[in-house]
């Protein structure tokens, strides 16, 4: 059971897996550097370790940005949607944001560029 404050859970509107998105922007710039899934204990450890800790659905197991990689996210601020459905994590993060070794998750396909 996690230790999230009741106060927040009871805002959360997670998905049917228990779910709720997790963006990660970058401070001072804005940009936004990957999408992931928290639930309750992730968003806990989240708050009170201001380290990016998300929740993989694929593996089932929680996981902490850098961990492996060494590309970590210090968390800065954690803002809540007006529909209690997603996260904002404002970061620092040092290193690459995605998996792939990219600075963001949302390099590799553009769809429709700026005009």
């Amino acid at each position: 059971m996690s230790e999230l404050d009741p106060k927040i859970a009871d805002r959360l509107k997670r998905n049917a897996d228990g779910l709720v998105a997790a963006i990660a922007q970058q401070r001072g710039t804005g940009e936004v550097l990957m999408m992931a899934w928290m639930d309750d204990e992730a968003l806990h450890r989240t708050l009170t370790t201001r380290r990016g800790t998300y929740f993989s659905r694929s593996r089932g197991t929680y996981w902490v940005k850098g961990e492996t990689s060494g590309h970590t996210q210090h968390v800065h601020e954690v803002r809540l949607d007006c529909d209690g459905d997603t996260v904002l994590l404002v970061v620092e993060q040092e290193g690459a944001a995605c998996h792939t070794g990219d600075p963001t998750c949302f390099d590799a396909d553009l769809l429709l560029p700026a005009d």
